[in-house]
C-alpha cells in the first residue's frame, strides 16, 4: 500500500466529501500517522470510510466523522479538551495537535496503555490519560471542549457541566438506526444550545444505554 497516496484519497475523497474544510483539520488528518493508531491486522484498512474493531466490542470512528468531530470542536491551542473514550488514541492525537492539552479518558485499561504508547512514539506529550467510566464520574475540571466518542441513549447534563463558559460539546445521542451527532455550546454558567450536526449510528458508550 502507498501509504501517502492513501492518506490523500482518505482526505480528498472522503474527509473532504463530507463538508469537512476546515485547514487546520486537514492538514492534523494529513500529519497525524493513522495507520499507527489501527490495529496491526487492520492496517491495510487504516484509511478506508469503515469503522475498525479494536477489541471489547469497541469501534475506531471512520474518517469522516473524526474530521466532522475535530471542525465542530473549532479547538486553538488554549483549549483544554476532555475526551471520553481513548479508544486507539488516533483522536486523541489529533485534539493534542489542535489544542493545548487534552485529558483522555476510557473504561478499557488496555486501551489506555495502547493508546499512551503510541501516542509516545507519534511524540505527542501534551495528553493525559486515565482508566475511568465517564457515564459514573469525570475528572472534577471544566474544560473548553469535550469529544464523547460513543453514542447515548439521551444527553447527559454532566457533560454540559463540564464545560467553561462558552465551552463546546460534540456527541451523538439516540439509537439505532439513527441517531443524532450534536454539537452543544454552553451560554455562561448555566445556559446551554444544542444543534444537530448530521445523522450517523455510533457504537454506545459502555453503560451508555
Amino acid at each position: 500500500m502507498n501509504i501517502n497516496f492513501a492518506r490523500r484519497q482518505m482526505i480528498d475523497q472522503q474527509v473532504r466529501a463530507w463538508t469537512v474544510l476546515d485547514p487546520a483539520v486537514l492538514d492534523v488528518l494529513s500529519t497525524v500517522p493513522r495507520e499507527e493508531f489501527v490495529p496491526e491486522a487492520y492496517e491495510a484498512m487504516a484509511f478506508a470510510d469503515t469503522e475498525i474493531p479494536l477489541g471489547h466490542g469497541e469501534f475506531m470512528m471512520t474518517p469522516t466523522v473524526e474530521g466532522r468531530v475535530l471542525q465542530a470542536l473549532d479547538l486553538d491551542t488554549s483549549a483544554h479538551v476532555l475526551e471520553i473514550g481513548t479508544g486507539s488514541g488516533f483522536l486523541t492525537a489529533c485534539l493534542a495537535k489542535l489544542s493545548g492539552a487534552v485529558t483522555s479518558v476510557d473504561i478499557h485499561e488496555d486501551f489506555v496503555r495502547s493508546a499512551g504508547r503510541k501516542l509516545a512514539h507519534a511524540g505527542i506529550d501534551n495528553v493525559e490519560l486515565r482508566t475511568m467510566d465517564a457515564t459514573r464520574e469525570l475528572p472534577g475540571e471544566r474544560y473548553d471542549a469535550i469529544a464523547v466518542t460513543g453514542s447515548i441513549e439521551s444527553l447527559d447534563p454532566r457533560f454540559v457541566d463540564a464545560l467553561r463558559p462558552d465551552g463546546r460539546l460534540f456527541v451523538v445521542v439516540g439509537s439505532p438506526p439513527v441517531m443524532e451527532a450534536r454539537l452543544v455550546r454552553r451560554d455562561g454558567n448555566t445556559g446551554w444550545r444544542s444543534e444537530t450536526l448530521f445523522e450517523t449510528s455510533l457504537g454506545p458508550l459502555v453503560h451508555g444505554t
